[in-house]
């Protein structure tokens, strides 16, 4: 069976093909519209999954929404009502925007596909996201938890999942918690009063927590409150969001808190406001874990079952998950690589092949990349076109020289096959560094990424040699797979890894296996051999506002227009000539 899989209209909107029980292609728009959390419906993503196999669209047997759009207008228009007199500006723009597309989904995709109306299936949204975490990960029995800002009514569901290769797979989501009560949005709202652009910058906060204090727990706990059954509500005197879309807090939320912070106001944190800019940070961070522990904890009480699968945008908080795997009680959490809405893609056309269909189980392969190629043939000839240095080599040659290049402080982009499905840079788009100095990680902050100064990098570590580097329990290179967990560098080498470690000693760290990704891991061991510590800083191929680069042009454009040195697409290497390291570099080895 052909069964695409499609999320859309509110942020990160993607496509995902699965054929025959398998994904084969994902991606999200973004990375190819290049407009950052693109929320459009994703036609060029379709394409792409569409052109992926060669197939038409006559040829899909389903094609599957991520969400339920007249259950998601139930509660917009049923919440806006409830708020009403308050609600009255916002009213007519929800319903505009509700009514004008979002509603008519079936419709949408039938104009845009040609495909008739009975192929045309819809999922919830957590279900979305529960068949993304847990049919892609390698259990067949675990518990289900999935957090976000809001779904159709869900904002936490929790459940159950088994896989049966002989009868039927199951996915039971028993309990939910509904808007307006949602970490996701308590979470959001704390990341708009700190100036951060919703649904974008909440790893910014998670970041910033680690700077703070969390003197601010108690007043953050007055916003929630925790109820007999395990659950929580939100204490709606101090939020807006469910009442208007131009503010997510009130005038006592800033009695409560301070004035907030103006978006382009630089954080300093040697100011009394900047460390109350990060004690809110880092409440808020504190809180948050609390809830989550507490719930997991429940759900591993109420199933008794070893493996935890962890499913929607709150999955992204790293660092709560950590906690969740070291107080919850669970041997192992599972987070895929697009824990949110566009990984949601994914998860409704599984989903629908599982349950809707009712086909075997089959083991999705355990890895992110289901993207397009990168071209080194169009690399060499974009830099040759422009003057650069070109090389082309074989991959020994290229990995020696790549690991010599960084070992002298090159700044290398690093394309190298299918690009990843999901926010992070997990080998395949990345720009990689020497980890070693704080220096390297404020030009990196201030030359290529050019973000705030206060934001954490992350390394990366072949398997084999994480433990001598990094303090992991049991279960944590797992959770550390898709970077998805938050762990101590050891106390003896943080003075070496000193940009990849972050204020309060830990790093949000990558576990790569070989057969994950066999180039950057035998770069790793190249690099290893140079330095003595196989380990890199890896973070994402991209400048500040722009999406992860895709084809070799836009990771060309990145390269000319910031302080990347090297840039490698498959087998094609291309030096800056500005780059004076550089040229040493190549004069060095011939």
């Amino acid at each position: 069976m052909n069964i695409l899989g499609i999320s859309a209209h509110y942020h990160d909107s993607a496509a995902a093909l699965v054929v025959d029980g398998l994904p084969v292609c994902a991606v999200q728009e973004e990375r190819l519209s290049r407009s950052k959390g693109d929320a459009s419906f994703p036609l060029c993503a379709i394409e792409r999954c569409l052109e992926h196999c060669g197939l038409g669209p006559e040829e899909l047997d389903a094609v599957v929404f991520y969400e339920r759009p007249m259950l998601k207008f139930e509660r917009i228009l049923t919440c806006a009502l409830r708020a009403f007199p308050r609600s009255w500006r916002a009213f007519p723009k929800a319903m505009k925007n509700s009514l004008s597309e979002k509603v008519w989904m079936r419709g949408i995709i039938a104009s845009h596909l040609g495909v008739p109306g009975h192929k045309i299936l819809f999922t919830e949204h957590h279900q979305s996201h529960a068949a993304a975490a847990f049919l892609t990960a390698p259990t067949r029995r675990a518990a289900i938890l999935t957090a976000d800002g809001v779904g159709e009514w869900a904002t936490v569901s929790i459940g159950r999942g088994e896989r049966r290769p002989q009868g039927a797979t199951s996915i039971e989501l028993t309990h939910e918690i509904r808007f307006p009560h949602s970490l996701g949005m308590l979470y959001s709202t704390f990341t708009a009063f700190l100036g951060f652009a919703v649904n974008e910058g909440e790893y910014k906060v998670m970041g910033l927590a680690a700077y703070g204090q969390p003197a601010m727990a108690d007043q953050v706990r007055r916003l929630i409150r925790r109820t007999a059954d395990g659950a929580f509500t939100l204490n709606l005197d101090y939020f807006e969001f469910q009442t208007t879309a131009e503010r997510s807090y009130s005038a006592r939320f800033v009695d409560l808190f301070g004035l907030p912070r103006r978006p382009h106001e630089p954080i300093d944190l040697g100011t009394a406001e900047g460390r109350r800019y990060a004690d809110c940070a880092a409440s808020v961070q504190r809180v948050l874990e609390d809830t989550l522990v507490d719930i997991a904890a429940a759900l591993h009480r109420q199933t008794g079952l070893s493996d935890l699968c962890l499913g929607g945008g709150v999955a992204l908080n790293c660092v709560a998950n950590t906690r969740i795997l070291a107080e919850s009680g669970f041997k192992r959490v599972f987070v895929p690589p697009a824990p949110g809405d566009a990984g949601c893609a994914l998860g409704a056309a599984l989903y629908a092949d599982r349950l809707h269909f009712g086909n075997p189980d089959r083991d999705t392969p355990d890895h992110p990349f289901w993207g397009p190629p990168a071209d080194g043939g169009d690399l060499a000839r974009l830099a040759r076109e422009d003057g650069q240095l070109v090389d082309e080599l074989e991959d020994r040659a290229l990995i020696k020289q790549t690991a010599h290049d960084l070992a002298i402080g090159c700044v290398v982009g690093w394309m190298d096959g299918a690009m990843e499905f999901g926010p992070r840079a997990l080998g395949h788009r990345s720009i990689l560094a020497a980890p070693h100095s704080a220096e390297m990680r404020d030009r990196l902050n201030r030359d290529i990424k050019y973000r705030e100064e206060f934001r954490p990098f992350a390394p990366v570590v072949p398997v084999e040699a994480v433990h001598r580097y990094f303090d992991l329990p049991l279960g944590g290179t797992r959770l550390a797979r898709f970077m998805s967990g938050v762990f101590p560098v050891r106390p003896e080498w943080r003075s070496r890894l000193a940009a990849v470690t972050h204020i309060d000693g830990t790093a949000r760290l990558q576990v790569l296996d070989r057969e994950m990704a066999p180039r950057l891991h035998a770069l790793l061991e190249a690099y290893g051999r140079h330095s003595g510590m196989p380990v890199l800083l890896n973070t994402s191929f991209n400048v500040a506002g722009e999406p992860i680069v895709n084809r070799a042009v836009e990771g060309y454009s990145t390269f000319r227009r910031c302080g990347i040195d090297v840039l490698i697409a498959g087998q094609t290497r291309v030096i800056k000539r500005a780059s004076e390291k550089a040229i040493a570099t190549e004069e060095a080895v011939a």
